[in-house]
């Protein structure tokens, strides 16, 4: 019976996540293509798109400590019923062409949209141990989901007119996450234990971060997950502009349609690769090489796109986007695996709570170098792109070959050489 009901929760928890996300993958295709319409520079613009993972980096401790004192469903239902709020504030943003009203949008999106942790935090009060690992996939696989459905509904959402996009994907953006707070409101239990013991938890743990650099096997695959965020970062903020044409000279002119049809194609491409082929090759593979495979795929990717720039070919771009997606699927889930692998069972939730900071602050920094940069040269992202994942591409090599599972010191390296 209690197996059962918590089932349920997790079922209800990734119900809750996925309509909330649906709402995410709608808006974040057509932001830029919004602000370049209000007349927003490239450096507004990039600041803009950096607003939303800014306001997760500050709030999710915030939120994961909130949690801990008055229960997760609170902060869950509060953070649903800001994204109600905040959507619907987009689309009003968008009916009155207001760039402040867009950046006060994204910035309560990222500080609603911040209790994801909070998400992943009753997931682990209503697992086991053997478990937990399935009860967190859910959260991966909603996010998955999300962007893949979540353009095809902000196209359906545009109307008529599929050149200037209007007020629809906000409302209805709005809409979803009102039917995900009332889905949690009325069938979501609390999870957290009155009796659990609590640690105390920080705003930013810099002695975690410090440790985990000074960690011979950690810190540099720390740093190669940063800079191989940040390069993929810098792609994907600069796609919706690359493909709308949001630049004199640009080769493609997608209308808003189209758009959102491109990244279904990604988030479809991007839940094959992690659902088949890198759970096929999990086990077989080691993942120094997979990370490193994917590293290379991205490389390729990122300079193939640069050639579908250069003869304006739609076909090669889809080529493109499928080698970069397919890279990017083979290289985070390694890189994590190899980052826990490595760590001390002890440290490892402090050690993981960084990666998750790491990849942040890289997704704060991609869309403030990437989209000015597109301004100066439409290929310009892309090559910026090509090189950081090729330095990504060495230390993650360096990384793998010079470090061994924690506790292995003295035995011989776990086989994880590329």
């Amino acid at each position: 019976m209690v197996e059962s009901r918590r089932r349920g929760s997790l079922l209800v928890i990734f119900l809750t996540v996925f309509i909330d996300l649906l709402g995410f993958g709608m808006v974040l295709p057509l932001l830029p293509i919004y602000g370049k319409q209000f007349d927003a520079t490239f450096a507004t613009l990039g600041l803009l798109m950096a607003s939303f993972s800014a306001m997760q980096f500050l709030f999710a401790p915030l939120w994961g400590r909130l949690s801990d004192r008055i229960g997760r469903r609170p902060v869950l239902l509060l953070g649903l019923a800001g994204s109600v709020v905040f959507y619907t504030l987009f689309g009003v943003a968008t009916v009155y062409e207001s760039l402040a009203g867009l950046f006060i949008a994204r910035i309560g999106a990222g500080i609603a949209g911040a209790t994801i942790s909070t998400a992943q935090a009753y997931i682990a009060d209503t697992t086991s141990l053997e478990n937990r690992a399935k009860g967190m996939a859910l959260i991966g696989a909603a996010f998955g989901l999300g962007f893949t459905f979540g353009p095809l509904l902000g196209a359906l959402a545009l109307g008529k007119d599929l050149d200037r996009p209007g007020p629809g994907p906000g409302y209805l953006a709005a809409a979803l996450s009102a039917g995900a707070f009332l889905l949690a409101l009325f069938k979501l239990p609390e999870s957290l234990d009155p009796s659990a013991a609590r640690k105390a938890k920080h705003w930013l743990d810099v002695p975690a971060f410090m440790r985990a650099m000074r960690t011979p096997s950690i810190g540099p695959l720390l740093v190669a997950f940063f800079i191989c965020i940040l390069s993929f970062a810098n792609f994907e903020t600069t796609l919706s502009l690359l493909l709308k044409g949001e630049k004199e000279g640009a080769p493609f002119h997608f209308n808003l349609e189209e758009v959102g049809w491109t990244f279904a194609y990604i988030g479809v491409t991007l839940t094959f690769a992690q659902g088949v082929l890198v759970r096929r090759m999990a086990g077989h593979v080691s993942e120094g090489r997979m990370a490193s495979a994917g590293a290379a795929l991205d490389i390729a990717g990122f300079l193939l796109l640069l050639h579908a720039i250069t003869v304006s070919s739609r076909d090669w771009m889809l080529v493109a986007l499928s080698v970069i997606v397919v890279g990017f699927a083979f290289m985070m889930p390694s890189l994590n695996s190899l980052i826990s692998r490595r760590s001390d069972p002890a440290q490892q939730g402090g050690i993981l709570g960084v990666t998750q900071s790491v990849s942040s602050l890289a997704r704060i920094l991609g869309p403030m170098i990437g989209i000015p940069l597109f301004g100066k040269g439409i290929g310009l992202p892309y090559w910026l792109a090509a090189g950081l994942m090729t330095v990504g591409l060495a230390l993650v090599i360096v990384a793998a070959r010079g470090g061994r599972d924690y506790g292995t010191a003295e035995l011989a390296p776990v086989d994880l050489e590329v």
